[in-house]
């Protein structure tokens, strides 16, 4: 391996190992509560090392949300299976919400907080989601026919919006007025995303 290509892979290893560090502080800690400093503390550099990397806080956040979209796109893989079109549709919702109640602080730095988003105010795409937001629109227009939609993007827009609803609503503790247990609350959730499926069919 020549040098070049030795000083890549480095590059990349520390990548790994901030984003890696990053994601923990963040998830255990909390956004607001890490800060650059903390970060290069847990993997024991200076934050000039950091900084050498990624320009801020927010713009680690971004990459750190990216490897999240990573985790949420295998979980598709993994649980999408079906040959059926619209079978496939109702396992993705299924999946984006089981990946919601399983990961709700990793979901929360995806889909509620703010910062990361700053790192794309001047884009007109976010990237970090094209993969997840693709497997979306490909499923939906492989069952467009059987739907209440002629458009697959309002389609789609419905289902991740509904999905995105129920999941941020749990995750902020929103469900408690209905002052059920916490099991009769998700088979609600549950109950509801089956619903609009049903609502949604031709």
């Amino acid at each position: 391996m020549g040098i070049t290509d030795r000083k890549e892979r480095e590059k990349q290893e520390m990548r790994k190992l901030i984003i890696d560090a990053a994601m923990e502080m963040f998830i255990e800690v909390g956004y607001d509560k890490t800060s650059i400093r903390s970060i290069a503390d847990k993997i024991e550099y200076s934050p000039a090392t950091i900084y050498l990397y990624y320009k801020d806080k927010d713009e680690l956040l971004y990459e750190v949300q990216g490897e999240a979209f990573d985790r949420l796109h295998k979980h598709f893989l993994k649980e999408v299976t079906a040959a059926d079109p619209l079978e496939r549709l109702e396992q993705l919702l299924a999946a984006y919400m089981t990946f919601g109640l399983k990961h709700p602080d990793l979901y929360d730095l995806m889909f509620i907080l703010r910062s990361p988003m700053k790192a794309v105010e001047e884009e007109e795409a976010w990237p970090n989601c094209d993969k997840e937001y693709n497997f979306l629109i490909d499923i939906v227009k492989g069952c467009i026919d059987k739907l209440r939609f002629t458009d697959p993007m309002i389609a789609a827009t419905t289902i991740w919006s509904l999905g995105h609803g129920i999941i941020s609503l749990y995750i902020r503790g929103r469900y408690k007025v209905s002052k059920l247990p916490d099991e009769q609350i998700k088979e609600m959730m549950w109950q509801t995303a089956k619903a609009h499926i049903e609502l949604i069919k031709r």
